[in-house]
């Protein structure tokens, strides 16, 4: 018949050999409990029976030489008290036989000494003790002391050997159960040192077992594992010992064997990522190559190309001016197409290098002054806003780290598409704003101007993206472009807010410094409130001459034409059209782009100079 092996696992061999010990230390314990039982009961028999037993003995004896005594001193004096100890004796006699009796119930040699010992007592009182004590009164201590002869003496002998006699009887008994008591308790002993066997036993073979069933296969178990750390993946692991260890070296073996086919395609990954970053190298190695070709087309474009377009220019101008009504009617228009397309083509050029420098030619940032700042931007856009009769308002703005000439674009190209795409017949107001909103500033440039449709709002800010023909709202379709490209290299975003009542706000948002948003936190200020206006002016010469509310709910200070805008006659102006002159050659003070059609049908385009050939 065989046996099952897989069936005998670790814990049921732990639990089989659990419960032999546990089976072999409680029938020791059941042993022990019965024989210490036996030994409490023969130590209580020693304690509580033959020892007062041996007492009671002493004290038959002592009452009944108490009362021989007693006799021979009464036949002596004939004193009546000296019978006092007889009469004592004589009672502790009979209390001591009583208690003799109680205690010896189980002895019942004890039980017929004791009567033995009270039958001579007896026969010694009625024959020698009574005699004595009534010769005495009667006849005098001669007549008492007669009686008290050698046969006396030895009938008092014979109550003392009785007397012994019962002594004996007890001792025997005491050393009885002290044999009892000593026999149990070796016994108690020998079982106590049969359990310590069992357990001494029963320890050595656990540990044998352990060493056997545990401990040699985990070091065999471990020593594959660590041929298998050591690098060895290809290693098949093999449990051994009980069947908790050989699944446990199946699982192991199963581990490795995932890990291994992980490793593998982890080599193939690292193969292919070496792979694709050699081709990312090459890649990057190109792409560096090719910005050097861009920055050298940047450099030929900003210098070499535009030689030649200016002589094209200046030439075609020449043309125009100098036989201007003298050819037909066709070249003069030919002549000025020519004008037209040169002149687009130096603007677009500027365009397009002010837009790559964005974010490449960077000084870094410094905390800017939107309000100074402010002040620049309508300096440079004074021109067209007085051409157009245009009102420029600002609120309180904040100061922003950023990079000034930058964010001066920026604002310049939002003013000027403002100015630029204005509703006719109808003064441009054009109205900056900011409000903090959690951890940004959200500034705002709102106008009433001619709007733009919904589904347009997206597409101002792509480059290049024209919806409107050349002749109606002239410029290079840049502008906004650039305004998303700074906006974003600060950190922001911008957007266009269609929900307006009238006219287009663009919305763009910069990171606020860290001491505006811990004093908006500390003031209670809820996110989003609008940033009071407590100093808002157009920043001109001329002092303040009313306020009113800007189009996000901030109060601004607002002149009419003669007092917050610089006039044509003022000696700044010239300075202002230098600044807008230069920025025209850095990035479109000339023309901001980006167009998309509007309520009236808007393009994105803020075309300064398109304004001053019209005025030309």
């Amino acid at each position: 018949m065989s046996v099952d092996v897989s069936w005998w696992t670790l814990r049921r061999r732990v639990l089989a050999l659990l419960g032999v010990v546990g089976a072999l230390l409680l029938s020791v314990a059941v042993a022990e409990a019965v024989v210490a039982t036996k030994n409490r009961e023969y130590t209580d028999v020693l304690l509580m029976e033959v020892g007062p037993l041996r007492v009671q003995g002493q004290e038959m004896l002592n009452a009944l030489l108490d009362q021989e005594t007693a006799v021979r001193g009464y036949a002596v004096t004939a004193d009546p008290e000296d019978l006092a100890p007889y009469e004592q004796g004589l009672a502790q006699e009979r209390v001591t036989a009583q208690e003799i009796r109680q205690l010896s119930g189980k002895y019942p040699a004890i039980v017929a000494d004791l009567e033995a010992v009270e039958q001579q007592a007896d026969e010694w009182r009625r024959g020698v003790a009574q005699p004595v004590i009534e010769a005495t009164r009667t006849d005098g201590t001669e007549a008492g002391q007669a009686l008290l002869t050698d046969e006396a003496r030895q009938r008092f002998d014979e109550v003392r050997g009785a007397v012994s006699a019962l002594q004996d009887e007890i001792l025997t008994a005491r050393e009885a159960t002290a044999d009892n008591v000593e026999r149990t308790g070796n016994l108690l002993v020998i079982l106590l040192i049969v359990a310590a066997l069992v357990v001494g036993t029963a320890g050595i073979a656990l540990l044998l077992a352990l060493d056997r069933m545990v401990l040699r296969p985990l070091t065999g178990l471990a020593g594959q594992v660590r041929e298998v750390v050591t690098g060895d993946y290809a290693h098949r692991i093999v449990g051994s010992g009980p069947p908790e260890f050989q699944r446990l070296g199946a699982d192991v073996d199963a581990m490795r064997q995932r890990i291994a086919a992980d490793l593998a395609e982890v080599r193939e990954a690292r193969e292919r990522i070496e792979w694709v970053n050699a081709q990312l190298q090459k890649q990057a190695e190109e792409l560096t190559r090719s910005n050097r070709d861009l920055e050298q087309f940047a450099y030929v474009a900003s210098h070499d190309l535009q030689e030649p377009l200016r002589k094209v220019a200046s030439f075609c101008q020449l043309l125009q001016r100098r036989y201007a009504g003298r050819l037909d009617e066709r070249a003069d228009q030919y002549i000025a197409f020519a004008v037209d397309g040169a002149q687009r083509m130096q603007r677009l050029i500027n365009d397009l290098l002010a837009f790559s420098r964005i974010g490449r030619l960077t000084a870094g940032f410094t905390e800017v002054d939107l309000n100074s700042l402010m002040a620049d931007v309508a300096a440079q856009t004074e021109p067209a806003r007085q051409y157009a009769d245009a009102e420029l308002t600002w609120g309180n703005l904040p100061v922003i780290r950023g990079e000034e000439p930058l964010l001066t674009n920026l604002l310049v190209n939002l003013v000027s598409n403002s100015v630029k795409f204005r509703r006719p017949d109808v003064p441009p107001k054009v109205h900056v704003s900011a409000r903090l909103v959690g951890e940004e500033w959200e500034i705002s440039c709102q106008d009433n101007g001619i709007g733009i449709e919904p589904e347009f709002a997206d597409k101002i800010f792509v480059i290049f993206q024209r919806l409107h023909a050349k002749d109606a709202y002239p410029g290079t379709g840049i502008g906004l472009a650039i305004v998303k490209k700074i906006v974003e290299y600060h950190g922001g975003r911008v957007w266009v807010d269609t929900d307006v009542p009238e006219g287009t706000a663009i919305r763009f948002t910069l990171p606020a410094m860290p001491g505006d948003v811990e004093a908006a936190r500390q003031s209670g200020q809820p996110a989003g409130a609008t940033e009071p206006d407590s100093d808002a002016a157009d920043h001109d010469a001329s002092p303040p001459v009313g306020e009113q509310a800007g189009g996000d709910g901030t109060v601004s200070v607002d002149a009419d034409t003669d007092s917050a805008h610089r006039s044509t006659d003022d000696p700044a102006a010239g300075s202002a059209g230098a600044r807008t002159a230069d920025v025209a050659r850095q990035g479109d003070a000339d023309g901001a782009t980006g167009e998309a059609p509007g309520r009236g049908g808007r393009s994105g385009s803020g075309d300064t100079g398109g304004m001053k050939e019209a005025v030309g």
